[in-house]
């Protein structure tokens, strides 16, 4: 069976079509940039959860070495701080350790003396290497 279609009925149909496809094409193109869009962001998260799960294991060293810290500083009540000429050098578990630590900076082997506690000491500046032990106070 045939149909006659008048010229005005056929060039509205064709602009009909030729909109179709203008419409198409340009679906297409929104379509590829949401696809790349798409794939930028399951790039991302691939990336961010590697990046949570490293946090993850940070967060469980983290609390592991403060862990351990905590329990040290329980089990000192004092440390020996080193200093040389009024400067810090170093903090040390003993007062051996102090000066075992001073004497490998180049401080005589011989020659320590202890201050009675209360007792006035001598200017920072004319005393080459000192040792003082200091009370610790561990954070709740």
């Amino acid at each position: 069976m045939f149909r006659i279609v008048r010229a005005g009925r056929l060039a509205a149909l064709q602009a009909q079509a030729d909109a179709a496809r203008a419409k198409a094409d340009a679906t297409e193109v929104v379509l590829g940039r949401v696809r790349v869009a798409l794939a930028r962001a399951e790039g991302e998260l691939v990336v961010l959860r590697g990046q949570s799960y490293l946090d993850a294991e940070d967060r469980v060293s983290l609390r592991a070495l403060l862990r351990s810290v905590r329990r040290q500083a329980k089990d000192r009540e004092k440390v020996a701080v080193l200093f040389r000429k009024g400067q810090l050098v170093s903090a040390h578990a003993s007062r051996q350790a102090a000066e075992a630590a001073a004497e490998a900076e180049g401080a005589p082997r011989e020659g320590w003396v202890s201050s009675p506690l209360g007792a006035p000491l001598p200017p920072e500046a004319d005393v080459a290497w000192r040792v003082t032990v200091l009370p610790v106070q561990a954070e709740q």
